[in-house]
Protein backbone atom coordinates (compact mmCIF):
# COMPACT_ATOMS: atom_id res chain seq x y z
CA UNK A 1 0.00 0.00 0.00
CA UNK A 2 1.14 3.79 -0.78
CA UNK A 3 1.65 6.59 1.88
CA UNK A 4 -0.28 9.89 0.80
CA UNK A 5 2.74 11.00 -1.12
CA UNK A 6 2.87 7.72 -3.70
CA UNK A 7 5.77 6.44 -2.01
CA UNK A 8 5.96 2.83 -1.61
CA UNK A 9 6.25 2.34 2.30
CA UNK A 10 7.96 -0.93 2.04
CA UNK A 11 10.27 0.13 -0.22
CA UNK A 12 11.31 2.85 1.52
CA UNK A 13 11.24 0.78 4.23
CA UNK A 14 13.64 -2.02 2.84
CA UNK A 15 15.83 0.71 1.35
CA UNK A 16 16.32 2.30 4.72
CA UNK A 17 17.17 -1.49 6.34
CA UNK A 18 19.84 -1.72 3.33
CA UNK A 19 21.67 1.52 3.81
CA UNK A 20 21.66 0.93 7.58
CA UNK A 21 21.71 -2.39 8.66
CA UNK A 22 21.90 -1.74 12.26
CA UNK A 23 18.98 0.29 13.08
CA UNK A 24 15.50 -1.23 12.21
CA UNK A 25 13.26 0.70 9.72
CA UNK A 26 11.82 2.91 12.66
CA UNK A 27 14.91 3.64 13.42
CA UNK A 28 14.96 2.44 16.61
CA UNK A 29 18.32 0.51 17.80
CA UNK A 30 18.90 -3.70 16.66
CA UNK A 31 19.93 -5.66 19.47
CA UNK A 32 23.50 -5.46 19.96
CA UNK A 33 26.06 -7.90 18.66
CA UNK A 34 29.31 -8.55 17.28
CA UNK A 35 28.23 -8.89 13.55
CA UNK A 36 25.66 -5.28 13.98
CA UNK A 37 29.00 -3.66 15.36
CA UNK A 38 31.24 -4.86 12.79
CA UNK A 39 28.88 -3.71 10.02
CA UNK A 40 28.44 0.08 11.71
CA UNK A 41 32.18 0.55 11.84
CA UNK A 42 33.05 -1.35 8.79
CA UNK A 43 34.35 1.78 6.73
CA UNK A 44 36.45 2.77 10.16
CA UNK A 45 37.87 -0.37 9.86
CA UNK A 46 38.95 -0.39 6.83
CA UNK A 47 40.37 3.33 6.52
CA UNK A 48 42.72 2.03 9.69
CA UNK A 49 43.86 -0.60 7.56
CA UNK A 50 44.41 1.99 4.99
CA UNK A 51 46.43 3.55 7.18
CA UNK A 52 48.13 1.04 8.93
CA UNK A 53 49.29 -0.53 5.52
CA UNK A 54 50.22 2.95 4.43
CA UNK A 55 52.48 3.70 7.50
CA UNK A 56 54.02 0.39 7.51
CA UNK A 57 54.84 0.41 3.41
CA UNK A 58 56.82 3.69 4.07
CA UNK A 59 58.72 2.81 6.81
CA UNK A 60 60.33 0.32 4.24
CA UNK A 61 60.54 2.88 1.36
CA UNK A 62 59.86 6.48 2.42
CA UNK A 63 59.10 7.20 -1.17
CA UNK A 64 55.60 5.75 -1.21
CA UNK A 65 54.00 8.31 0.84
CA UNK A 66 55.79 11.65 -1.35
CA UNK A 67 53.48 13.93 -3.44
CA UNK A 68 54.16 12.14 -6.76
CA UNK A 69 53.86 8.89 -5.65
CA UNK A 70 50.24 9.45 -3.92
CA UNK A 71 48.70 11.38 -7.09
CA UNK A 72 50.02 8.53 -9.30
CA UNK A 73 48.05 5.80 -7.35
CA UNK A 74 45.01 8.47 -6.84
CA UNK A 75 45.19 8.62 -11.09
CA UNK A 76 45.42 4.89 -11.33
CA UNK A 77 42.55 3.97 -8.93
CA UNK A 78 40.25 6.52 -10.59
CA UNK A 79 39.29 4.24 -13.56
CA UNK A 80 38.52 1.58 -11.37
CA UNK A 81 36.69 3.67 -8.74
CA UNK A 82 34.26 4.94 -11.64
CA UNK A 83 33.60 1.50 -12.52
CA UNK A 84 32.88 0.67 -9.13
CA UNK A 85 30.48 2.65 -8.82
CA UNK A 86 27.96 1.27 -11.40
CA UNK A 87 29.00 -2.07 -10.31
CA UNK A 88 27.57 -2.06 -6.50
CA UNK A 89 24.34 -0.58 -7.99
CA UNK A 90 24.40 -3.57 -10.21
CA UNK A 91 25.47 -6.36 -7.13
CA UNK A 92 23.03 -4.64 -5.11
CA UNK A 93 19.93 -5.66 -6.98
CA UNK A 94 21.57 -9.23 -6.77
CA UNK A 95 23.37 -9.01 -10.05
CA UNK A 96 26.64 -9.12 -11.66
CA UNK A 97 28.19 -7.59 -14.71
CA UNK A 98 31.33 -9.15 -16.50
CA UNK A 99 30.75 -7.48 -19.35
CA UNK A 100 32.65 -4.21 -18.63
CA UNK A 101 35.66 -5.26 -19.46
CA UNK A 102 34.64 -6.14 -22.93
CA UNK A 103 32.37 -2.69 -23.18
CA UNK A 104 35.20 -0.40 -22.04
CA UNK A 105 37.44 -2.00 -24.56
CA UNK A 106 34.40 -1.47 -27.45
CA UNK A 107 33.85 2.52 -26.55
CA UNK A 108 37.50 2.80 -26.01
CA UNK A 109 38.12 1.76 -29.45
CA UNK A 110 35.48 3.41 -31.12
CA UNK A 111 36.39 6.34 -29.94
CA UNK A 112 39.84 5.85 -31.03
CA UNK A 113 39.06 4.90 -34.33
CA UNK A 114 37.23 8.30 -34.82
CA UNK A 115 39.89 10.64 -33.34
CA UNK A 116 42.15 8.52 -36.04
CA UNK A 117 40.02 9.68 -38.58
CA UNK A 118 38.65 12.80 -37.46
CA UNK A 119 41.72 14.46 -35.75
CA UNK A 120 40.06 17.90 -35.26
CA UNK A 121 37.12 16.47 -33.29
CA UNK A 122 36.32 17.76 -29.87
CA UNK A 123 37.67 15.60 -26.41
CA UNK A 124 34.01 15.99 -25.43
CA UNK A 125 32.97 14.01 -28.73
CA UNK A 126 35.04 11.48 -28.24
CA UNK A 127 33.96 10.87 -24.52
CA UNK A 128 30.13 11.20 -25.45
CA UNK A 129 30.64 8.68 -28.35
CA UNK A 130 32.13 6.30 -25.58
CA UNK A 131 29.14 6.82 -23.01
CA UNK A 132 26.90 6.69 -26.00
CA UNK A 133 28.26 3.05 -27.06
CA UNK A 134 28.20 1.92 -23.38
CA UNK A 135 24.58 3.01 -22.70
CA UNK A 136 23.77 1.26 -25.76
CA UNK A 137 26.15 -1.86 -24.19
CA UNK A 138 24.26 -1.79 -20.84
CA UNK A 139 20.73 -1.64 -22.47
CA UNK A 140 20.97 -5.19 -24.39
CA UNK A 141 22.12 -6.31 -20.92
CA UNK A 142 19.12 -4.78 -18.95
CA UNK A 143 16.88 -6.11 -21.55
CA UNK A 144 18.00 -9.85 -21.44
CA UNK A 145 17.98 -9.73 -17.67
CA UNK A 146 15.15 -7.80 -16.84
CA UNK A 147 12.71 -8.87 -20.01
CA UNK A 148 13.74 -12.36 -21.09
CA UNK A 149 14.95 -13.72 -17.39
CA UNK A 150 18.43 -15.03 -18.17
CA UNK A 151 20.63 -14.91 -14.91
CA UNK A 152 23.03 -11.95 -14.79
CA UNK A 153 26.15 -14.00 -14.73
CA UNK A 154 25.66 -15.99 -17.84
CA UNK A 155 23.78 -12.80 -20.29
CA UNK A 156 26.94 -11.09 -19.20
CA UNK A 157 29.66 -13.59 -19.57
CA UNK A 158 27.74 -14.08 -22.80
CA UNK A 159 27.74 -10.58 -23.94
CA UNK A 160 30.79 -10.69 -22.72
CA UNK A 161 32.93 -12.47 -25.12
CA UNK A 162 30.07 -10.79 -28.10
CA UNK A 163 31.56 -7.15 -27.25
CA UNK A 164 34.91 -8.28 -27.11
CA UNK A 165 34.33 -9.77 -30.84
CA UNK A 166 33.16 -6.50 -31.95
CA UNK A 167 35.85 -4.89 -30.59
CA UNK A 168 38.44 -7.15 -32.62
CA UNK A 169 35.99 -7.12 -35.56
CA UNK A 170 35.91 -2.80 -35.46
CA UNK A 171 39.63 -2.72 -35.60
CA UNK A 172 40.50 -5.31 -37.73
CA UNK A 173 42.75 -7.10 -34.98
CA UNK A 174 45.23 -3.89 -35.24
CA UNK A 175 45.99 -1.15 -32.61
CA UNK A 176 45.18 2.47 -32.59
CA UNK A 177 48.72 3.99 -31.15
CA UNK A 178 49.63 7.27 -29.90
CA UNK A 179 50.99 8.48 -32.71
CA UNK A 180 47.45 7.93 -34.15
CA UNK A 181 45.80 9.89 -31.52
CA UNK A 182 46.14 13.95 -31.37
CA UNK A 183 47.19 15.46 -28.53
CA UNK A 184 43.81 17.42 -27.66
CA UNK A 185 42.20 13.44 -27.52
CA UNK A 186 45.09 12.05 -25.12
CA UNK A 187 44.91 15.50 -22.77
CA UNK A 188 41.64 14.30 -21.52
CA UNK A 189 43.64 12.38 -18.97
CA UNK A 190 46.62 14.08 -18.74
CA UNK A 191 45.04 17.66 -18.22
CA UNK A 192 44.30 18.95 -14.94
CA UNK A 193 41.84 21.72 -13.65
CA UNK A 194 42.74 24.05 -10.59
CA UNK A 195 46.20 21.71 -10.33
CA UNK A 196 43.84 17.91 -9.89
CA UNK A 197 44.25 15.54 -12.77
CA UNK A 198 41.38 15.28 -14.75
CA UNK A 199 40.46 11.75 -14.17
CA UNK A 200 40.64 12.32 -10.29
CA UNK A 201 38.02 15.24 -10.81
CA UNK A 202 35.58 13.28 -13.15
CA UNK A 203 35.85 10.19 -10.97
CA UNK A 204 35.04 13.22 -7.87
CA UNK A 205 31.95 13.81 -10.13
CA UNK A 206 30.63 10.61 -10.43
CA UNK A 207 30.80 9.56 -6.62
CA UNK A 208 29.00 13.03 -6.00
CA UNK A 209 26.05 12.02 -8.10
CA UNK A 210 26.40 8.61 -7.25
CA UNK A 211 26.18 9.77 -3.54
CA UNK A 212 22.91 11.71 -4.11
CA UNK A 213 21.12 9.17 -6.25
CA UNK A 214 21.44 6.67 -3.91
CA UNK A 215 20.70 9.07 -0.97
CA UNK A 216 18.34 11.26 -1.76
CA UNK A 217 16.17 10.24 -4.79
CA UNK A 218 13.51 7.52 -4.65
CA UNK A 219 14.74 5.41 -7.58
CA UNK A 220 17.84 5.32 -5.69
CA UNK A 221 15.87 3.59 -2.49
CA UNK A 222 14.19 1.83 -4.75
CA UNK A 223 17.18 0.05 -6.42
CA UNK A 224 18.31 -0.78 -2.79
CA UNK A 225 14.61 -2.18 -1.68
CA UNK A 226 14.71 -4.67 -5.10
CA UNK A 227 18.37 -6.05 -3.96
CA UNK A 228 17.03 -6.34 -0.24
CA UNK A 229 13.58 -7.99 -1.19
CA UNK A 230 12.35 -8.61 -4.47
CA UNK A 231 9.30 -9.99 -3.63
CA UNK A 232 8.50 -7.43 -1.13
CA UNK A 233 9.45 -4.45 -3.78
CA UNK A 234 6.58 -5.66 -6.44
CA UNK A 235 4.09 -6.27 -4.05
CA UNK A 236 4.44 -2.52 -3.09
CA UNK A 237 4.48 -1.28 -6.21
CA UNK A 238 8.08 -1.12 -7.48
CA UNK A 239 8.80 -2.31 -11.25
CA UNK A 240 11.85 -4.25 -10.50
CA UNK A 241 12.29 -4.69 -14.55
CA UNK A 242 12.55 -0.97 -14.82
CA UNK A 243 15.30 -0.78 -11.98
CA UNK A 244 17.26 -3.74 -13.52
CA UNK A 245 17.37 -2.34 -16.75
CA UNK A 246 18.55 1.18 -15.31
CA UNK A 247 21.33 -0.12 -13.50
CA UNK A 248 22.59 -2.05 -16.14
CA UNK A 249 22.78 0.31 -18.46
CA UNK A 250 24.23 3.34 -16.10
CA UNK A 251 27.02 0.49 -15.64
CA UNK A 252 27.22 -0.02 -19.97
CA UNK A 253 27.32 4.35 -19.46
CA UNK A 254 30.16 4.64 -16.93
CA UNK A 255 31.91 1.66 -18.74
CA UNK A 256 32.07 3.75 -22.25
CA UNK A 257 33.45 6.48 -20.38
CA UNK A 258 35.88 4.23 -18.63
CA UNK A 259 36.97 3.36 -21.52
CA UNK A 260 37.54 6.54 -23.27
CA UNK A 261 39.45 7.77 -20.19
CA UNK A 262 41.38 4.24 -20.70
CA UNK A 263 42.45 4.51 -24.20
CA UNK A 264 43.21 8.42 -23.53
CA UNK A 265 45.67 7.25 -20.27
CA UNK A 266 47.66 4.53 -21.93
CA UNK A 267 47.32 6.21 -25.73
CA UNK A 268 46.91 2.49 -26.80
CA UNK A 269 43.69 1.12 -28.07
CA UNK A 270 43.99 -2.52 -28.25
CA UNK A 271 41.22 -5.61 -28.59
CA UNK A 272 42.25 -7.04 -25.55
CA UNK A 273 42.18 -3.42 -23.50
CA UNK A 274 41.12 -4.07 -20.08
CA UNK A 275 40.72 -7.96 -20.04
CA UNK A 276 39.86 -9.32 -16.82
CA UNK A 277 39.27 -6.14 -15.26
CA UNK A 278 35.69 -6.90 -14.35
CA UNK A 279 37.24 -8.79 -11.39
CA UNK A 280 39.22 -6.12 -9.56
CA UNK A 281 36.38 -3.97 -9.98
CA UNK A 282 34.12 -6.51 -8.59
CA UNK A 283 37.24 -7.19 -5.37
CA UNK A 284 36.81 -3.11 -4.92
CA UNK A 285 33.08 -3.70 -4.51
CA UNK A 286 33.60 -6.82 -1.87
CA UNK A 287 36.11 -5.30 -0.16
CA UNK A 288 33.81 -2.14 0.33
CA UNK A 289 31.23 -4.30 1.96
CA UNK A 290 28.88 -4.46 -0.55
CA UNK A 291 27.21 -7.73 -0.18
CA UNK A 292 27.13 -10.35 -3.51
CA UNK A 293 23.76 -11.25 -1.68
CA UNK A 294 22.05 -7.61 -2.79
CA UNK A 295 20.34 -5.26 -0.72
CA UNK A 296 23.75 -3.79 0.78
CA UNK A 297 26.66 -1.34 -0.05
CA UNK A 298 27.53 2.40 0.47
CA UNK A 299 29.59 5.09 -1.67
CA UNK A 300 32.13 5.26 0.84
CA UNK A 301 32.55 1.91 0.98
CA UNK A 302 33.35 1.18 -2.30
CA UNK A 303 35.71 4.17 -2.16
CA UNK A 304 37.88 3.36 0.58
CA UNK A 305 37.54 -0.60 -1.46
CA UNK A 306 39.07 0.90 -4.64
CA UNK A 307 41.81 3.08 -2.51
CA UNK A 308 42.82 0.09 -0.89
CA UNK A 309 43.29 -2.36 -4.29
CA UNK A 310 45.25 0.59 -5.95
CA UNK A 311 47.57 1.11 -2.56
CA UNK A 312 48.50 -2.60 -3.00
CA UNK A 313 49.28 -2.07 -6.97
CA UNK A 314 51.50 0.44 -6.07
CA UNK A 315 52.87 -0.29 -2.53
CA UNK A 316 53.88 -3.96 -3.09
CA UNK A 317 56.19 -3.73 -6.21
CA UNK A 318 57.87 -0.87 -3.89
CA UNK A 319 58.85 -3.13 -1.12
CA UNK A 320 59.79 -5.82 -3.56
CA UNK A 321 56.90 -8.56 -2.92
CA UNK A 322 56.94 -10.95 -5.72
CA UNK A 323 54.73 -11.06 -7.91
CA UNK A 324 53.41 -14.39 -6.86
CA UNK A 325 53.11 -13.24 -3.72
CA UNK A 326 51.37 -9.89 -4.59
CA UNK A 327 48.75 -12.33 -6.18
CA UNK A 328 48.31 -14.07 -3.25
CA UNK A 329 48.35 -11.34 -0.61
CA UNK A 330 45.49 -9.64 -2.92
CA UNK A 331 43.53 -13.01 -2.97
CA UNK A 332 43.35 -13.59 0.67
CA UNK A 333 42.54 -9.92 1.86
CA UNK A 334 39.52 -10.43 -0.59
CA UNK A 335 38.98 -14.09 1.20
CA UNK A 336 39.01 -12.29 4.34
CA UNK A 337 36.57 -8.85 3.72
CA UNK A 338 33.87 -12.00 2.20
CA UNK A 339 33.81 -13.65 4.99
CA UNK A 340 33.35 -10.79 6.90
CA UNK A 341 30.69 -9.80 4.48
CA UNK A 342 28.93 -13.38 5.67
CA UNK A 343 29.50 -12.98 9.05
CA UNK A 344 28.00 -9.32 8.92
CA UNK A 345 24.78 -10.36 7.06
CA UNK A 346 24.39 -13.35 9.37
CA UNK A 347 24.70 -11.34 12.87
CA UNK A 348 21.85 -9.01 10.82
CA UNK A 349 19.35 -11.84 9.68
CA UNK A 350 19.67 -12.86 13.37
CA UNK A 351 18.79 -9.37 14.67
CA UNK A 352 16.03 -8.90 12.07
CA UNK A 353 14.76 -12.37 13.46
CA UNK A 354 15.19 -11.30 16.87
CA UNK A 355 13.02 -7.87 16.84
CA UNK A 356 9.44 -9.58 14.53
CA UNK A 357 9.65 -12.36 17.50
CA UNK A 358 6.13 -12.26 18.65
Amino acid sequence: MNNPKGRPAAAGANAEAAVVPSQSPGGAAAPKSLSAYVAKFRELGLLAFIVLLSVGVQLRNPSFLSWENINDIATNTAILSILAVGMMLVIVTRGIDLSIGATLALSGMIAALTVKQYPGMSPLVALLIGIGIGIVCGAVLGFLVSKVNILPIIATLGMMNVYRGLTYEASGGKWVSAHQMPDSFKSIATGKILGINNLIVIAIVIYVAAYYFVSHTRTGRRVYAVGSNPESAEISGIRSGRILWLVYTAMGGLAGLAGVLWVSKFASAQGDTASGYELSVIAACVLGGVSIAGGTGKISGIVLGSVLLGILNNALPMINVSPFWQNWIQGMIILVAVVINALVKRGIDRSNLMRRRI
